[in-house]
């Protein structure tokens, strides 16, 4: 029964793996939706010499110029001028990739051909500051007459690993603190290495960012007092991630979060930036022509108009940058976890940043409503904040009358040129009634949303009122008497394709939204009426109306249209899909949250609207009343906001599947990166029937890309464990399972599966308080942990059924033939002389002392590789070695079981027969004798047959080699990258990896023979006696799991080599006591 259990226990977790892992490559594989618009450009790349201590063949600087025109390259060097903007391609990338800063037309551009080189070169940047030294000083003797002073610093721009690169670079000890004062990187990794699985790489980049880290906090003396400021104060940065399809650079990597404070630097969802507002691919990143206007806009607008310089201020500079990438939605909303800009106030007076700047009007604008008093009286800056511009201002006679909306919705289907009046303290019922702020809300409509597709100020107006008067601007009432406009609150918003209008009156759907406003109880607090002013629709002869306008404003209650799904709802949805009924009338924002991140279970949202507010004819049927219901209300839209990943739109939302691009249920996650919240936008006179289903292809795929890390250090894991169980079947001198059977032993609920996939995830909870304030949601951090586990428990039965498939085949196959060849010996006289010419070959003194050092011969060969080459190809040496001894074990266990079987055969025949049981010599010999080794040092003890102990061998050196094959292919990636850049010239690897390398390889030596077991190290004040290397592997089975946890896998290779030098010191103290031990005998005797 027990080994049904075991086999059933295999094959559900090979199942597991093999579903999650189709179903994510077939979402992975498939088609990713592109909107962005090509960048075109006519470059022309000016190289630059390269400094005389710098190879030309690996580092090289282009000066870009945009143009079709021949020029001459010397004169164009001569004159450069403006601000100097580095772009650094990532791996494998070209200087041709600049166009994320081409359109800044008076940013100079260099390129570095790859990002890595940056490094080698002390000050590349001073270097680059030097050529317009170098450039005014040859003007200068010319006589030309020079503009402007010289660039004090250089802005970087990185995409991929050149944005780490970047940051490397602005710590690098030789660079001036003062050269690099902005930077900005396209889908660079910050926290982590993308694939964390080469330790070097994994050290630098916690190296690089504990050096941010300090950089940003003041330097003290040894009496706390400060002595200077931080090194990196001038430094502003912006992290941009490509969203849910960069399946390279997640947003996680992305996040500068823990490295640079808010007030030097945010990141920002590509997905969720002003103007752009889609996902894209890696690579796509750098040509999308929305998101490149965007970045080049941003780098302009660093220029100060009146003195051609750079912004010197920190705070300027984040300015500039929140207004031109950031968008106002996730703040209007009042989202949690909101990365809010620092307020000019604090920093600067607002005067001098109008001053400096000459362009931020408006975002000096948008800094925050200013609350009514509580004696009703409005600061006088309130009127000005959010009024339209004196350009928008209308006349009083074009409004043709005035409108009085008696119910709690106002719809705007033309511009009608009317006002409307809404009365708060009537439609709002008690939401702000009450004189207390701190009560505003709470049971009645205190909100009000308004949507519309009219364009701000010049279409559509909205002020509030404290009494109605005759003028809007009546600057000489008294202060709580006057209007207070709230139209540039408005916050934009995609809007999806408009409805196709052939010829007048055509149109077939409502136009879909493009702005909206919100405005909370504490904003409405004081006021008594709120006028909705249409402007009047412009005729143009010969030209038909443009599309159909559409506003729709509510007063609603926000709890009237909150909606919770919990796990269990969500995990019943994957194959039951959840109705929801809207009916008419509901809240014109519904507000959908979702107890686990929509990262990790994509949701599929359907809407399908049922009614809108008008009767129909009874044989009408619902594909009809659908798109008579599209022409009266507004196309839904939905806002999903993830506080890791940031915003995502989806406009004329009808069937989507909802994605976020967050890593939930992680070490490092909180309570509210756990939650993703969507907001949808439905117009209140139509009903809708909103379906809500898990997308499982979607689910797998965004699995698989956050928790990688995780599920490749827990297979090393699962092999650490399989491998205690092993040595300490050879300490107790007990049969050694198989690798298969040991793994599946440790999933044994509940004490073996408790100690290796459970209590691993407790001992990490106080390493998380010693590194963190605050624990991850418990729940979805265990339980996504085990998850894990017992995928990565798959996939390393797939493993090692493909490496017992491949193993045994060829042992077969080696027997088969070598038996074959033994047959054919007595029969051509060419084989026996091949044997004879093999036997002379082998019989020599070399081969012989070759032959009983093959490990040491194998290491020997492998060391300088490791050393001088690179990593992986000394370990693939060394893994053949040891498919080679599982291969030799595993062919002397079958010729073993084939003679036992045979003798058995022979001897069954010969009792059936009566024959008797005595042979002779020469039928004993049945032809495997020679296939056997002649000793059986294998074996751990005399008791056992010889098969058996070739078996246990085999099962030991299997799980030995399938530990190093994960350590070999954790070295993969990085030796792809090194046959890129082989053309480039070569280097010596990094240090730490080759050491780590040669103790997996000390591993190999002496820690795959089976005798090393029976070595203990004695242990005080415990109750056992002696540890073997049981325990080191139990230990290291611990490490490696704790580390999986926190994203770090590559530092199971510090358990592999930790084993290994344990070993190899154990091995030469035994042989010393050993070799004592003789010499006192002999000194006996």
């Amino acid at each position: 029964m027990e080994g049904l259990r075991s086999k059933c226990r295999i094959v559900a977790l090979v199942v597991l793996f093999v579903w999650v892992a189709f179903l994510g490559l077939y979402e992975l594989l498939k088609p990713v939706p592109n909107g962005c618009i090509m960048t075109y450009m006519y470059p022309t790349y000016i190289p630059i010499p390269a400094p005389a201590n710098v190879s030309s063949n690996k580092y090289g600087l282009f000066l870009y110029h945009e143009g079709w025109k021949t020029i001459d390259f010397t004169d164009h060097l001569k004159k450069i001028d403006g601000i100097p903007v580095l772009f650094i391609p990532g791996n494998g990338g070209s200087y041709k990739q600049v166009s994320p800063c081409r359109h800044s037309c008076q940013c100079i551009e260099y390129s570095a051909p790859h990002s890595l080189i940056l490094l080698a070169l002390k000050s590349p940047i001073l270097y680059i500051l030097d050529q317009y030294r170098e450039s005014q000083e040859a003007l200068s003797k010319e006589g030309a007459e020079i503009s402007g002073g010289l660039p004090s610093s250089v802005i970087l721009v990185g995409h991929s690993m050149g944005g780490f690169v970047a940051r490397a670079a602005t710590v690098h000890p030789n660079l001036q603190s003062s050269a690099v004062a902005t930077i900005i990187t396209l889908s660079s990794p910050h926290q982590s290495p993308p694939i964390a699985l080469q330790p070097s790489l994994g050290h630098y980049f916690s190296q690089v960012n504990e050096k941010w880290r300090k950089g940003y906090e003041p330097q003290t003396n040894n009496g706390g007092q400060i002595i200077s400021n931080p090194k990196l104060s001038h430094v502003v940065i912006v992290s941009v991630a490509g969203g849910i399809y960069d399946y390279q650079i997640r947003s996680k990597l992305a996040s500068l979060e823990g490295i640079v404070p808010s007030t030097n630097g945010f990141t920002i969802g590509s997905s969720g930036m002003k103007n752009v507002w889609l996902s894209m691919e890696h690579q796509c990143i750098l040509w999308c022509n929305q998101l490149v206007v965007q970045v080049s806009h941003a780098l302009l607008s660093f220029v100060n108009s009146g003195t051609g310089k750079k912004y010197p201020s920190v705070a300027q500079r984040i300015l500039v940058l929140t207004k031109m990438l950031q968008s106002e939605i996730p703040r209007s909303l009042n989202w949690p976890r909101f990365v809010k800009p620092s307020v000019p106030s604090r920093m600067f007076p607002l005067e001098d940043v109008g001053h400096a700047t000459g362009s931020f009007h408006l975002i000096t604008q948008k800094i925050i409503l200013n609350k009514v008093t509580d004696t009703g009286l409005a600061e006088p800056s309130v009127q000005d904040r959010y009024s339209c511009l004196p350009s928008f201002n209308w006349n009083e006679d074009d409004l043709e009358k005035d409108l009085y909306i008696e119910s709690s919705t106002v719809t705007v289907l033309a511009m009608d040129g009317k006002r409307r009046w809404l009365d708060i303290k009537k439609l709002a019922i008690d939401g702000i009634a009450s004189h207390s702020l701190l009560k505003l809300g709470s049971n009645g409509r205190g909100h009000f949303m308004f949507v519309t597709n009219l364009a701000p100020c010049s279409g559509v107006r909205l002020h509030l009122w404290h009494e109605k008067t005759k003028k809007v601007s009546a600057n000489e009432l008294p202060v709580s008497r006057r209007v207070i406009e709230v139209t540039t609150k408005m916050v934009h918003i995609p809007a999806g394709p408009a409805p196709r209008q052939i010829e007048p009156g055509s149109q077939t759907e409502q136009a879909p939204p493009s702005s909206f406003l919100q405005l909370s109880p504490e904003e409405l607090h004081g006021f008594r009426f709120l006028t909705i002013s249409v402007a009047p629709r412009l005729t143009v002869s010969g030209r038909p109306p443009p599309a159909a306008s559409m506003a729709v404003g509510q007063f609603f209650n926000p709890k009237e249209g909150e909606r919770e799904f919990s796990v269990a709802t969500l995990l019943h949805s994957s194959y039951v899909q959840e109705e929801i009924l809207l009916k008419e009338d509901h809240p014109l924002a519904v507000n959908l949250s979702f107890s686990l991140s929509l990262g990790i279970l994509p949701a599929t949202l359907s809407l399908k609207t049922i009614g809108c507010g008008i009767k129909t004819a009874a044989e009408q049927t619902p594909e009809e009343q659908s798109k008579f219901c599209k022409l009266r209300c507004f196309p839904p839209v939905a806002f999903a906001w993830d506080p890791q990943s940031g915003l995502h739109i989806i406009p004329n939302l009808y069937s989507e599947t909802i994605i976020v691009d967050s890593s939930p249920a992680m070490f490092d996650s909180s309570s509210e990166t756990g939650k993703t919240i969507v907001l949808l936008l439905m117009d209140p006179h139509c009903s809708y029937s909103m379906g809500l289903s898990v997308s499982l292809p979607s689910a797998a795929s965004r699995f698989c890309l956050s928790y990688f890390s995780q599920i490749t250090g827990f297979m090393i894991a699962a092999v650490f464990f399989a491998l205690n169980r092993q040595a300490r079947a050879w300490e107790l001198d007990t049969s050694v399972p198989s690798i298969l059977s040991a793994i599946e032993s440790n999933l044994r609920i509940p004490l073996p599966f408790f100690f290796c996939a459970v209590l691993p995830v407790f001992i990490s909870f106080p390493v998380i308080l010693l590194t963190r304030t605050q624990l991850p949601p418990i729940a979805n951090y265990i339980s996504v942990s085990i998850l894990c586990y017992l995928v990565a428990n798959g996939a390393i039965m797939i493993l090692i059924f493909s490496s017992l498939l491949v193993l045994y085949t060829v042992a077969a196959v080696h027997v088969y033939i070598r038996k074959s060849w033994m047959a054919w010996e007595d029969s051509f006289v060419l084989f026996r002389q091949i044997l004879r010419f093999t036997s002379f070959f082998c019989s020599m003194k070399i081969v012989q002392v070759l032959k009983n050092n093959a490990s040491l011969v194998v290491a020997f060969a492998a060391i300088p590789l490791i050393y001088f080459i690179h990593p992986a190809l000394g370990l693939l040496v060394f893994l053949l070695s040891h498919a080679f001894n599982c291969h030799a074990a595993l062919c002397s266990f079958l010729t073993a079981s084939l003679r036992s079987h045979a003798q058995r055969k022979e001897h069954s025949d010969s009792r059936t027969y009566h024959k008797p049981s005595i042979q002779s010599p020469e039928r004993a010999n049945d032809g495997f004798d020679p296939l056997l080794p002649l000793d059986e040092s294998y074996s751990p003890t005399t008791s056992k047959s010889f098969s058996d102990s070739q078996l246990e061998y085999f099962n030991y050196q299997l799980s030995i080699l399938i530990l190093h094959l994960l350590a070999l292919l954790m070295f993969l990636p990085s030796l792809i990258a090194w046959f890129q850049r082989i053309r480039l010239g070569q280097s010596f690897p990094w240090l730490i990896d080759s050491i780590l390398c040669t103790g997996v390889i000390l591993h190999g030596l002496f820690g795959s023979r089976p005798d090393v077991n029976s070595i203990s190290v004695p242990i005080q004040w415990t109750r056992r006696s002696e540890a073997g290397l049981s325990l080191a592997y139990l230990l290291a089975g611990y490490f490696t799991f704790i580390n999986a946890l926190f994203s770090a896998p590559y530092k199971a290779l510090y358990a592999m080599a930790a084993i290994g030098t344990l070993c190899c010191i154990v091995k030469i103290i035994d042989r010393r006591n050993r070799s004592r031990n003789k010499r006192r005998h002999s000194h006996k005797h």
